[in-house]
């Protein structure tokens, strides 16, 4: 059994539990590659604005809020997020997962600083070598040696329980690791539902060797999915040689998932999708194939109960 496995096993409902109605909620804060859109150099640019993909967790029996990846648009984030489940004071941020040290998952903390926010002891959660990239590179390492986060090792396929049992899991994902590994997140709870945050992966091949564990039946184990939609195919970006930008293409994501039963496909959102991907568009044609094929597009402001 994989760690996953074990992690999700050991989060199994009891059937004769019955959550009260919406006592957690996923919220997705973002759904845009790194930079967003409109892109630095494309102020002109008309399409749908995107914010960095990013996800919050309300847990309303704790009166707490996590959220995964702090991105450069943390300000309008956590407004979104006040504005659903307002802080019961100050920040109200209990803690922030990232999964890697690439700007759009983890530019964000510098508004804790005291340039800004001058947050105190904001929890952050990041594999030993990004807690280590923060510790000793600036102006992170000032973050830290004023308060204004406290790091929170975790170790990579070994969850951390939060409130009331809820299981957080960072996963190995192959990707570039220039400051930090990556990881995605598993998030499980004994008595209500169960995601998963992959916002960037070079492969699903190098996933299932990396984790021994096929992704189709991870799929099964899980009722949310956040997957990296990048990019939509092979030529979606003219004069660069796309083979050196190794995520998977969504349409490669669709193909490898086909087979899943209707409900299983309809657990994947998209999401991390570049400004120049189709999907962007919730009225373009490539988004309308990821419906007909039974999956979802992952769109900031979506809101999902997870009791």
């Amino acid at each position: 059994m994989s760690l996953l496995a074990f992690a999700l096993a050991a989060a199994g409902v009891p059937a004769d539990v019955v959550p009260a109605k919406c006592q957690r909620e996923l919220v997705v804060l973002g759904a845009g590659q790194d930079a967003g859109a409109p892109q630095i150099g494309n102020a002109r640019d008309a399409g749908p604005r995107l914010l960095p993909s990013s996800l919050a967790l309300i847990d309303r029996t704790e009166g707490k809020r996590y959220l995964f990846d702090a991105t450069p648009a943390i300000t309008e984030q956590l407004a979104m997020l006040d504005a659903i489940a307002p802080p019961k004071g100050g920040l109200g941020i209990d803690g922030i997962f990232l999964t890697h040290a690439h700007i759009g998952h983890y530019l964000g903390l510098a508004w804790l600083g005291r340039e800004a926010a001058g947050a105190k002891g904001v929890p952050v959660y990041a594999m030993p070598r990004m807690a280590g990239f923060l510790r000793s590179n600036g102006p992170w390492s000032q973050l830290v040696e004023l308060g204004n986060i406290s790091i929170k090792a975790m170790e990579p396929d070994l969850p951390i329980i939060l409130a009331e049992g809820s299981m957080v899991a960072g996963l190995r994902v192959p990707h570039r690791d220039e400051y930090s590994e990556t990881v995605g997140f598993a998030v499980t709870h004994p008595y209500s539902g169960k995601f998963l945050y992959i916002p960037d992966i070079d492969s699903w091949e190098e996933w299932e060797m990396l984790a021994d564990d096929p992704f189709p039946g991870v799929i099964e184990r899980l009722d949310y999915v956040f997957l990296d939609a990048t990019f939509w195919d092979d030529n979606e970006l003219p004069g660069r040689d796309m083979s050196e930008i190794p995520h998977p293409r969504v349409t490669e994501t669709m193909d490898m998932l086909q087979d899943l039963p209707p409900a299983q496909r309809a657990k994947v959102h998209f999401i991390h999708y570049n400004h120049t991907n189709p999907i962007r568009d919730p009225a373009s044609a490539e988004s309308r194939t990821v419906t007909e094929r039974g999956f979802k597009v992952a769109r900031g402001g979506d809101r999902l109960c997870l009791d």
